[in-house]
């Protein structure tokens, strides 16, 4: 077995780790059940019909995504329109996040759509209520287009690997670009105030040190019930005592900024996905977020054996995109770097904790070996990381 097959487990799909079987929903079922909801939705003789209901297998670790199309009259005529709910985790499922505000990710695409030029879909409904689904949801537009996959991951081959270096680069601009418009919104905090924190104040320094208390809970509730990791303790008292001063405006930060977020058409952005980690904050959490989704993946591609994508997404790279498309350097970035190999690697661990708990995997000797990237979290906390970045 390869070391990539061993990092995402040989014919598993790295995204449904630690999804357990009941979770899933039928498609039947859920056609019955979205068509109903729509006929309350929808004005009286617009007779919705769903059909072609698809439950995704690669599914992700947070919400649930189905697809389908719906079909109703509109002025007299009839329209199919593609679409996809996303659905609020289950209980029962051991859920990545301890809550999940659907209604406020509606709100945060719907906005940012009427805001910028940030390619979204177009939001249609948000549902509090669990009644049809079992669980809040929101419906949304469904686009076609291309995401660089995560399994395997797309350095290791896939059409990103095979495009050219021209074309890569298009997208890597384009991406940053997305960043860019988004922390470009003027006054953030009056059109999207649901997403500060309570104990937040308006700068990004303050932000950013309720977001690290709020990730410090985060830990706490994820391995309440479980193992608890020494090098994350390490990494969160370490980001405690070092947090940089900023006292420019918090911004509207994509949370989850990343291009297998992103659907791409002939290499430009067509939709931008997945906003459950929409946050105000400093512009850099997003600029270091995007850097090391990357470099996690290449990471793991030397550990493979494989060349990677050594040119692709390099931080220099993108902090020279960003400071040209918005006028400021991104600063601090060794800081924010650990932040988000910190944020990605509680993640993981209860990721893994999930897997454990549900029979998929057996639990470690030493918990950090739940992180799949502790040599990379260890080693940016030495100060030793980046200089043996190529």
């Amino acid at each position: 077995m390869s070391a990539a097959e061993t990092a995402f487990g040989e014919g598993d799909n790295y995204s449904e780790v630690a999804r357990p079987t009941e979770s899933r929903r039928e498609p039947g079922q859920l056609r019955e059940d979205l068509q109903a909801w729509l006929a309350g939705r929808l004005d009286a003789g617009a007779d919705p019909q769903v059909t072609d209901v698809h439950v995704p297998e690669a599914n992700g670790i947070s919400s649930e995504t189905v697809l389908f199309d719906a079909e109703w009259t509109e002025s007299g005529t009839r329209r199919v329109h593609p679409l996809v709910a996303r659905i609020e985790p289950a209980a029962t499922s051991m859920p990545v996040f301890p809550s999940y505000d659907m209604g406020a990710q509606f709100a945060v695409m719907k906005a940012v759509g009427e805001l910028c030029s940030v390619p979204v879909p177009t939001t249609y409904w948000s549902e509090s209520d669990p009644t049809a689904l079992g669980a809040p949801f929101f419906v949304m537009q469904r686009i076609e287009g291309e995401v660089p996959p995560d399994v395997m991951p797309y350095n290791f081959g896939s059409w990103l690997s095979e495009a050219t270096p021209e074309q890569r680069r298009a997208l890597q601009d384009a991406s940053v670009e997305v960043l860019a418009q988004l922390h470009a919104i003027p006054h953030p905090a009056d059109h999207f105030g649901f997403l500060r924190l309570h104990d937040a104040g308006s700068s990004a320094e303050e932000s950013f040190r309720a977001h690290l208390a709020r990730q410090r809970g985060y830990y706490e509730w994820a391995t309440a019930d479980g193992p608890r990791s020494p090098l994350i303790e390490r990494a969160l008292d370490w980001l405690e005592a070092n947090v940089p001063a900023d006292p420019s405006p918090a911004v509207l930060c994509w949370g989850d900024s990343r291009i297998g977020n992103i659907m791409y058409r002939d290499f430009a952005p067509v939709a931008v996905l997945d906003w459950e980690m929409a946050a105000l904050g400093p512009r850099e959490m997003d600029v270091a977020w995007m850097v090391f989704l990357h470099r996690f993946f290449e990471d793991l591609a030397s550990m493979a054996g494989l060349p990677g994508l050594p040119d692709f997404m390099r931080r220099e790279d993108v902090t020279a995109r960003y400071a040209e498309l918005t006028g400021h350097t991104p600063e601090n970035l060794d800081y924010y770097s650990v932040y988000a190999a910190l944020r990605h690697a509680t993640i993981m661990f209860r990721v893994q904790s999930r897997a454990i708990a549900f029979g998929q995997a057996a639990p470690p000797a030493d918990p950090d070996d739940m992180i799949l990237h502790r040599p990379t979290l260890e080693a940016m906390l030495d100060g030793t990381y980046w200089a043996r970045v190529p």
